[in-house]
């Protein structure tokens, strides 16, 4: 088995925001794209093999959708203009988008708790020409 897992997810990455009371003990999720979200990341790590690190590093590239207003217009419409973002540095927000993606990849079993994970190395960047939203994740051991 090898020390470092690669997955890369498809999908539009989606913040684990707040949860809200509907009564005898039911919290809901207040966003409706975590579910997908997770159920992609989940689906994507049950196709691999991890070993039973006690310390875990995770590494996770967000590639998010760039807005239709960061493009030219006409015959250039392909070309970025000039004031365009090099990052998106707007919602969602980094560390939302990490607590979803960790619990989904516990829930596909890259680890048992993410407690295990000592280790966070996350980035928000647009996905590039060609590219669909998603995800490139990288666990590995710790240690």
């Amino acid at each position: 088995m090898s020390a470092l897992v690669e997955i890369d997810v498809t999908g539009v990455p989606a913040p684990q925001g707040s949860k809200r009371h509907v009564g005898n003990g039911v919290m809901l999720e207040s966003s409706k794209k975590v579910k997908p979200w997770r159920a992609a990341v989940a689906a994507e790590t049950q196709g691999h093999t991890f070993e039973a690190w006690p310390f875990v590093t995770v590494a996770v590239w967000f590639r998010l959708k760039r807005p239709k207003s960061h493009y030219r217009t006409g015959r250039f419409a392909h070309l970025l203009k000039d004031t365009a973002p090099a990052y998106p540095a707007q919602y969602p927000d980094l560390d939302k988008l990490c607590r979803s993606t960790l619990d989904a990849l516990r829930m596909g079993g890259a680890f048992k708790d993410d407690a295990q994970v000592v280790k966070l190395h996350a980035y928000k960047v647009y996905a590039g020409q060609g590219e669909e939203p998603g995800a490139l994740i990288r666990v590995a051991s710790a240690l």
